[in-house]
């Protein structure tokens, strides 16, 4: 389907969640589906707002499906906020995270100083989805907002597809910070240009030789129109066929789920 519609791709930036699997579900075929992608020569890099994970991990989790990637081949929002803390902060920073370990390990690798819970203060409060959300957390985190730190999301997506349907993501805790503060957070990850600037730069490709697909409009898909990048919308994950209605300009091409597309 991609070669008729956009016969000049050369490079895919593909989504994971929504798109490669439901949580521990692969959609399917994986193997088959990145050793097709391999054989029409299409250059592939996997770019996620999820940081929920580290790369390793999505490296394990990807062989587990039976689907080896090379190191470069992965990117997550969690880099993408430690390349803009790092050229804001050359020095680097005391940073308060509201998310998983994955998420301070990367911005820890990328020099970042982060605090533990029981700190009072931070140059920077960068918040994510967090499965071991507090009350608490919430709460230093908002006042240190409040007082003048740094207010850093890494993502908008306000939920996750799962097997079981949609869960709270890291938007929905972005949001709760934002009208607990009342500060909006700075967006790194989709739809924001960072990501899918890696993304290219990695190819080594240009936007209009490149397809991005994703599962959901707002951040997948605005993002890569944004970018001027061609795109492609599965109907596996997050966003709906009567999501489309008023969403303007549509996806370059609409597909039920990643085997359609590629198949």
């Amino acid at each position: 389907m991609i070669s008729e519609r956009l016969p000049n791709i050369r490079g895919l930036i593909i989504d994971m969640d929504g798109v490669l699997w439901h949580d521990h579900e692969p959609l399917g075929d994986l193997p088959a589906i990145f050793s097709q992608l391999h054989d029409y020569g299409y250059k592939v890099i996997l770019a996620t707002n999820n940081n929920t994970r580290n790369i390793d991990d999505y490296h394990n989790k990807l062989r587990g499906f039976g689907v080896q990637l090379e190191e470069w081949q992965i990117i997550n929002a969690a880099q993408a906020v430690g390349r803009y803390l790092q050229e804001k902060y050359p020095e680097g920073a005391r940073v308060y995270v509201v998310g998983e370990a994955s998420l301070k390990k990367t911005l820890s690798d990328y020099g970042m100083r982060v605090v533990s819970d029981d700190v009072l203060d931070a140059d920077v409060v960068v918040a994510s989805l967090d499965y071991g959300l507090t009350y608490e957390k919430l709460k230093r985190a908002s006042l240190m907002i409040q007082s003048g730190s740094d207010f850093i999301g890494t993502n908008p997506d306000v939920t996750l597809p799962t097997p079981v349907g949609l869960i709270p993501g890291a938007g929905t805790v972005i949001g709760a910070l934002e009208i607990a503060s009342g500060k909006k957070a700075k967006i790194i990850g989709k739809p924001e240009p960072a990501l899918y600037e890696m993304a290219l730069g990695r190819l080594n490709l240009c936007a209009d030789d490149t397809l991005a697909i994703g599962d959901r409009l707002e951040t997948d898909i605005l993002g890569a129109q944004a970018a001027g990048i061609h795109t492609a919308l599965v109907l596996s994950g997050a966003s709906t066929d009567a999501d489309l209605r008023d969403f303007h300009p549509k996806p370059d091409i609409i597909a039920q789920d990643l085997t359609e597309l590629v198949f």
